[in-house]
């Protein structure tokens, strides 16, 4: 079982992940998206769909962090391994309280409103099901291990994952790991192999070009002169 969970499981999602994100991109780009509703109900969703959003990357960084950048990296920059518990803990519960609020009123949303609902699919809620049990069950880790400086993940659960770049995953790290640390592991590669058949797709399309393109320029243009203009060569002095 050690072997399946933690030596083959993490390949098996990382391959449902690829093969599900090629066969979505040549069999199904039409419903490559996030299915809005906001055609059926927009005032819930403009306050939800951010507050989950920006706590989901929060949480998403945090264990990039977490996981990938080595405590003897840390600790070489003067940060012990107390204050990188305290502020693992506040800020990992501020990012996991965000996403919870923000799918708790996603969910509200959904239920209350006719249309949304009646748009909502067995995949839909397949998805919410196994993103709550992620969210909830990591927030649940850390909080049982509280005192102190907490469960040290950078031991065992980071120097794991990092193995499995190397193709020589370090599975006994994983055994004495603490239980709600484990199903919070599982359930978190279910739903890296979950992502290429759900909705969650669009994450693979965010337009991330759009932070970095250059400024649109509106200018107001003369009643009087209305129709087509005239082409002129060089720039044009912006009017005040």
């Amino acid at each position: 079982m050690t072997t399946l969970l933690w030596g083959a499981l993490p390949y098996i999602a990382f391959a449902l992940l690829v093969a599900g994100l090629i066969w979505r991109h040549r069999y199904d780009k039409f419903g490559w998206t996030s299915r809005s509703s906001q055609i059926y109900e927009s005032k819930l969703l403009n306050i939800a769909s951010p507050v989950f959003h920006y706590g989901i990357l929060f949480v998403l960084a945090g264990h990039l962090i977490g996981l990938f950048v080595p405590e003897s990296w840390t600790n070489a920059t003067g940060i012990g391994e107390h204050t990188y518990h305290l502020f693992s803990l506040y800020g990992g519960t501020f990012a996991g309280v965000l996403t919870v609020c923000g799918i708790a009123l996603l969910i509200y949303r959904r239920r209350t409103r006719a249309p949304v609902l009646r748009a909502t699919t067995v995949n839909d809620k397949v998805m919410y099901v196994v993103l709550v049990a992620a969210i909830v069950l990591g927030m649940t880790a850390k909080l049982t291990h509280v005192s102190d400086d907490g469960y040290n993940y950078r031991a065992t659960i980071a120097p794991w994952a990092r193995s499995l770049f190397t193709l020589s995953p370090r599975t006994d790290l994983m055994t004495n790991v603490p239980v709600l640390y484990q199903i919070h592991a599982v359930i978190g590669m279910l739903l890296i192999a979950f992502v290429p058949y759900s909705r969650l797709v669009h994450m693979f399309s965010a337009p991330l070009q759009y932070l970095f393109r250059p400024y649109v320029v509106y200018r107001t243009r003369d009643p009087r002169q209305l129709g087509p203009r005239p082409e002129r060569r060089g720039w044009e002095r912006a009017g005040s």
